[in-house]
């Protein structure tokens, strides 16, 4: 079993940045994909990074250019830089792991960007 908590949401004005962390604990060695969601006051869930094991990230083309995926293997997180961060990226943040077999949540945590 794998817990994830998220960290690093807050209010930021437009333009600002955020860095958000999610750290794995249980059997976390088995991670080999790690994603970030957000679900947005439309109540809409968007993928918005993706990291594999080997390092190959994709986004959404609404955050390319402005957020970064990044994994620490050996601290089993993964970050979300968020960098010119816009009224539209306001929402609520979750990560999600996957081992193959299994995929688990964090409950999440909010970004707020403000005009």
């Amino acid at each position: 079993q794998v817990q994830l908590v998220e960290s690093g949401g807050g209010l930021v004005q437009a333009g600002g940045s955020l860095r958000l962390s999610c750290v794995a604990s249980g059997s976390a060695s088995r991670i080999n994909v790690w994603r970030w969601f957000r679900q947005t006051l439309s109540n809409e869930r968007e993928l918005v990074a993706t990291i594999s094991s080997s390092g190959i990230t994709d986004y959404a083309s609404s955050v390319k250019g402005r957020f970064t995926i990044s994994r620490d293997n050996a601290k089993d997180t993964v970050f979300l830089q968020m960098n010119a961060l816009k009224p539209e990226d306001t929402g609520v943040y979750s990560c999600k792991s996957e081992d193959g077999i299994f995929h688990h949540w964090g409950h999440g945590t909010r970004v707020t960007v403000s005009s």
